[in-house]
């Protein structure tokens, strides 16, 4: 095993340097000046004249100091508060509604400061975007706030499946028979058997007649419990329960004595359920929402996309933004996110149910396959109207591979698809009767360890070929040229990070139902997320502006490293918070307390 091992880092380390190669080669062949060029750059391209570049909100100093303001409170409310926010909601946690009125007191002093500056200040961008949807996203928050509040305080906000919960511990303490203990634990035993111990068992114990199966104590590693305890651990796996709404009952006993409970109580189950999926779907939303009405207000700041740019940038700032968002899911299944699928880089927990769960791979390919299908038919809209240019014939080419690389992706994860193509040696081990193998033999029957966890390396594939695309992307200018070199080379690390995630799930593939936390997936997030950064800032109007104001490439660069360190680790502590929220909730439950503890 070491020396595979070894073999295969040698292969990497190779493979590597000759992806180094053209780079190294690239600097090599340069003039003196090629050190300088991140520096100079700004210099080397034409400045256009200072009368032709229209006025905007960046340049424009009146009142600068409420726009900073209103700037500030946003950036608190909808990056720091609204997160966690959202995290305490998702925990169920009673700390739900005081933080989404701190966020909509903040929320609301951003928005009065904004009304500020805009009735001291010339309107420099008519008709803008950002207005709009500034309001629409501040009325849906409010709206969910509001449900919260009318649920919470009519005591009709209830947990999915509460009640059959409450049933089930009823049930516990009805007296059962030994025969049907039994019948259980047999029935137990086969559900959730499974044919590999975790990684921390050392088989000590095991045996029907060892002293730690005689024993009465209770273990509280993991591994080490009986099935009933190891299906009660499951059930923290299980998939975010939805908040729920019902009925307010105005006949019972205790009868509700407030206003609003009784005006809940008019309210059907049906219009309790509406309420109940706008509240869930809200809380999975938002912050996509959030995070485009932060980038319609740079937009509106810089006076980005007028007229026929907009094209442009659209272009560059969804797909940047689809970037951004793939790496901040990457960092969340490092975190642990998604464990109940098996997609936090750990093996999938078993359920009762076990109803089919798409893998994290499967759902990369699809996205990738979409995005194709779709953006095929709108890379001509720039140039509508007029032929082709080849420009337009390699941007279609590149929706090409991303609907072959989405469609093969999705191929390889399909467990039917795999079943066919063994087909040919299945036929041939089934010539031969199963007695008719040594023991030895017939493990060579049994499926690889592989088989357990999905290797599927072509999502990683096609991001990279566009980064190695768009690093060698001709551009009209010099910084333009540089800026897309940036995030080309950012998407491809990332792609080479995954693929040492594979090498590595590959060697040894995960064991346990905890999350795996690959080191190798941090630098993918962090590829991700800064260079879906760097891809929105390559947009034709974005290097107009950096090129007026003397912004070279390297300003643009640095400054984004810096701020993706901080909000990845921001992201690490909201999800963390969510964690510590779901455990405090947990401990005012005894049952689910004891639980935790042996977690």
């Amino acid at each position: 095993m070491r020396s595979t091992t070894t073999s295969a880092l040698k292969l990497l380390a190779l493979a590597a340097a000759l992806g180094a190669l053209p780079v190294v080669l690239a600097h090599g062949h340069g003039d003196e000046g090629a050190m300088d060029m991140g520096t100079d750059m700004a210099a080397e391209d034409p400045k256009p004249d200072e009368a032709s570049y229209p006025p905007t909100y960046f340049a424009h100093s009146e009142h600068a100091s409420v726009m900073y303001a209103h700037i500030a409170f946003m950036v608190i409310g909808w990056i720091v508060m609204l997160p966690m926010a959202v995290m305490f909601s998702l925990a169920r946690s009673r700390y739900t509604l005081a933080t989404q009125f701190i966020f909509l007191l903040t929320n609301a002093l951003g928005l009065l400061l904004g009304l500020v500056y805009n009735a001291k200040t010339p309107d420099l961008y008519p008709n803008n975007a950002h207005h709009k949807l500034g309001w629409i996203v501040t009325w849906v928050v409010s709206a969910q706030v509001v449900i919260s509040l009318v649920g919470r305080l009519a005591g009709a906000i209830g947990r999915n499946g509460a009640q059959q919960h409450g049933k089930e511990e009823e049930q516990a303490f009805i007296p059962i028979s030994t025969e049907a203990m039994a019948e259980h634990q047999r029935m137990n035993d086969r559900l959730f058997s499974h044919d590999y111990r975790h990684s921390n068992d050392s088989g000590q114990g095991t045996e029907p007649n060892s002293e730690s199966l005689r024993s009465n104590s209770v273990s509280t590693a993991i591994g080490h419990e009986s099935p009933i305890e190891m299906s009660d651990r499951r059930a923290q796996y299980e998939d975010d329960e939805d908040l729920e709404f019902k009925p307010v009952d105005l006949h019972s006993p205790k009868g509700p004595t407030s206003l609003v409970a009784r005006l809940a109580g008019k309210i059907s189950t049906r219009a309790w359920k509406v309420l109940g999926f706008t509240y869930n779907f809200i809380d999975r939303t938002i912050l996509i929402l959030g995070y485009i009405a932060l980038c319609t207000g740079v937009i509106t700041y810089g006076r980005f996309f007028e007229g026929h740019g907009i094209f442009s940038g659209l272009a560059h700032w969804i797909k940047g933004g689809i970037f951004f968002w793939y790496g901040i899911l990457t960092l969340g299944r490092w975190s642990g996110s998604f464990g109940e699928l098996g997609w936090a880089w750990n093996v999938r927990p078993k359920t009762s149910s076990q109803k089919w769960r798409p893998t994290a791979e499967f759902v990369e390919g699809a996205l990738i396959f979409t995005y194709g299908s779709t953006n095929i038919f709108l890379e001509h809209l720039g140039n509508a109207g007029k032929e082709f240019s080849p420009q337009d014939l390699e941007h279609i080419s590149i929706t090409v591979l991303f609907i072959g690389g989405g469609l093969l992706a999705m191929l390889i994860e399909s467990t039917r698809i795999r079943e066919l193509l063994n087909t040919t040696v299945t036929e041939a081990a089934l010539t031969h009767p199963s007695h008719a193998y040594s023991d030895e033999e017939r493990e060579a029957l049994e499926k690889p360890d592989t088989y357990e966890f999905s290797i599927n390396p072509i999502p990683a594939l096609v991001i990279l070929l566009l980064g190695i695309m768009m690093s060698s992307h001709t551009q009209q200018t010099m910084i333009s040229s540089m800026v897309h070199k940036q995030w080309g080379n950012l998407l491809t690390g990332a792609s080479f990070a995954r693929g040492f995630t594979y090498v590595i799930m590959y060697l040894k593939p995960p064991r346990s139902v905890l999350p795996s936390r690959p080191p190798t997936e941090l630098m993918t997030a962090f590829g991700l997320i800064a260079g879906g950064t760097i891809f929105m800032a390559s947009a034709s109007d974005v290097v107009g502006g950096m090129i007026h104001y003397d912004l070279d490439a390297m300003f643009m660069y640095t400054v984004t490293m810096g701020l993706v360190g901080l909000l990845m680790a921001w992201v690490v502590l909201v999800l963390a918070l969510k964690g510590w929220a779901v455990r405090r909730e947990a401990g005012r439950n005894p049952k689910s307390s004891a639980l935790g503890s042996r977690v």
